[in-house]
């Protein structure tokens, strides 16, 4: 029987790259190299990110800018200013995808299965009725259709435009 490989050739330049030293979500927007690192949206006080192990297509982070573990370490500017950027991109989101319907998610503390806990994250996930597949059912493994250059095309494309707009 011959052995059948899945290949994901985007993972390779990451896998390559220099590893952060330090926070993620603090060193990738400090870089000042958004389509690199993925960020297709800054607002004031926080940015949306694709996730680089995402459980769908299309599935990103809103991340403030400040480096705290839990929503009450934020400002009162910085916490609206993150979930309206929340609302913004489940707008993104459902038109870009047609998905529907959105997992929204906050993780904190490691206990609650956070994988960054010390700077909060929101998830924003889309979903599809049947979404889960016998890949996950079965193997264990997501598979994603969309790699990680065209969801940046395409979201970026739509924040540009809901930002024009304003």
């Amino acid at each position: 029987m011959k052995k059948k490989y899945l290949y994901s050739p985007w993972r390779f330049d990451y896998i390559n790259s220099e590893p952060c030293t330090g926070c993620i979500f603090c060193c990738k927007p400090d870089a000042e190299d958004d389509k690199n690192h993925l960020i297709v949206y800054r607002s004031e006080y926080c940015f949306v990110i694709l996730n680089l192990y995402p459980y769908n297509n299309g599935h990103v982070m809103v991340v403030p800018y400040n480096h705290v573990p839990t929503l009450t370490k934020l400002s009162s500017k910085e916490l609206i200013d993150v979930f309206s950027t929340v609302q913004l991109t489940e707008s993104v989101l459902s038109k870009v995808y047609k998905c529907e319907g959105i997992n929204i998610g906050i993780n904190i503390g490691k206990a609650a299965g956070a994988g960054v806990d010390e700077h909060i994250h929101v998830h924003l996930v889309p979903r599809w009725q049947g979404d889960c597949n016998f890949m996950s059912v079965v193997g264990g493994k997501r598979v994603i259709p969309e790699d990680f250059e065209s969801a940046y095309q395409k979201l970026k494309a739509a924040f540009d435009k809901l930002k024009a707009k304003k």
